[in-house]
């Protein structure tokens, strides 16, 4: 059981009526506190917890809106990033009933602490617990709040060193708000890609598959991620590039690689290692173990798997165990870009 669920199961009383779980665990949970309240509704914007959690409710929501339904309370487990905190504090508390209740649960390394002041333009809050090195904060709306939609916690950036592409992104996506080192390094480094279909794993704001798709507009790019909020600011990416969304676009929630398409031209990916605020470089390993079963090995075509990864990361050892081999195309400012061909 995850730390936080169980703050909040050393808190049953407090619960009732209709509750909405925001951002919860993949744990039991949801079972211990059915018999608590009169409905449940989990909403998860990580595509592995919805999916795991809808083998233990149907009341499940996956996207980065939060269901229109109306709840009595709100159980907000804390995300990493501070403007997500708020984007998920205003959605939620609108979607509340009059007098409902907020809490927010989170470890206190993960800044519930600083989250807990984030609480305190919606009503009075108190602290009800901590243990476990989480704390569990409680705040019973003072009022009617606001409904700011999505598309206006958006920021938009213009790449102007490559061809004028424009990326929007939202809270919480990776690099919110500008070009990261280790992407920028990429996209000077994407020539002579085979000929097929593109994958754009871990998509973030679709920076890199946005650029393909204007390099390349008769092939099918395919954006891949766990993560709703990022497969919503691809979304809004696309339209700001004057991008259609057919047949030739394809966007895919995706535990990991496994969940890819297969016979890929190539593969191009600036992988994550980070879940939430912990370091874990399993859906990158997967990725390098994996990618050569996705990627198209015709006489015509030989698949690549194409990244940029920070220097001090053991990939290229990886790669060479799957691949037979690993070419450095380039380096600067701490990061590689490796290719690996399929024979």
């Amino acid at each position: 059981m995850d730390p936080r669920s169980e703050v909040i199961l050393r808190q049953l009383s407090f619960f009732k009526g209709s509750v909405l779980l925001a951002g919860l665990p993949a744990d039991q949970l949801i079972h211990e506190l059915k018999p608590q309240v009169s409905s449940l509704f989990a909403w998860s914007w990580h595509f592995g917890d919805y999916s795991a959690l809808t083998q233990l409710s149907s009341n499940c929501h996956f996207s980065a809106e939060p269901p229109e339904q109306q709840f009595d309370q709100a159980i907000i487990f804390l995300p990493k990033s501070k403007e997500l905190t708020d984007y998920l504090l205003q959605r939620i508390a609108s979607r509340l009933k009059p007098q409902g209740e907020l809490f927010l649960v989170g470890e206190k390394r993960a800044g519930i602490e600083r989250a807990a002041k984030q609480l305190q333009p919606y009503g009075k809050t108190l602290k009800l617990d901590s243990a476990r090195h989480c704390q569990l904060w409680q705040c019973n709306l003072s009022g009617p709040v606001s409904d700011k939609p999505l598309a206006e916690w958006a920021k938009t950036f213009v790449l102007e060193p490559f061809d004028q592409l424009k990326v929007v992104s939202l809270p919480g996506v990776f690099s919110h708000g500008h070009l990261d080192m280790g992407t920028a390094l990429l996209l000077q480094h994407l020539d002579k890609l085979p000929k097929g279909d593109l994958l754009d794993f871990g998509c973030g704001a679709g920076v890199i598959g946005c650029f393909l798709k204007k390099k390349h507009p008769q092939q099918t790019v395919h954006f891949m991620d766990v993560d709703a909020f990022a497969l919503a600011a691809t979304r809004f990416s696309l339209a700001a590039n004057q991008i259609n969304e057919d047949d030739t676009v394809q966007l895919i929630a995706g535990r990991g690689i496994a969940d890819a398409p297969h016979n890929l031209g190539a593969i191009i990916s600036n992988p994550p290692f980070h879940q939430g605020i912990r370091t874990s470089y399993q859906a990158t390993e997967d990725l390098l173990n994996q990618a050569v079963s996705h990627l198209d090995n015709t006489r015509k075509v030989k698949g690549e798997l194409r990244i940029v990864a920070n220097s001090f990361l053991k990939y290229p050892p990886l790669l060479q165990n799957r691949f037979g081999h690993c070419h450095t195309l380039a380096q600067g400012h701490g990061f590689h870009v490796y290719q690996a061909i399929r024979s």
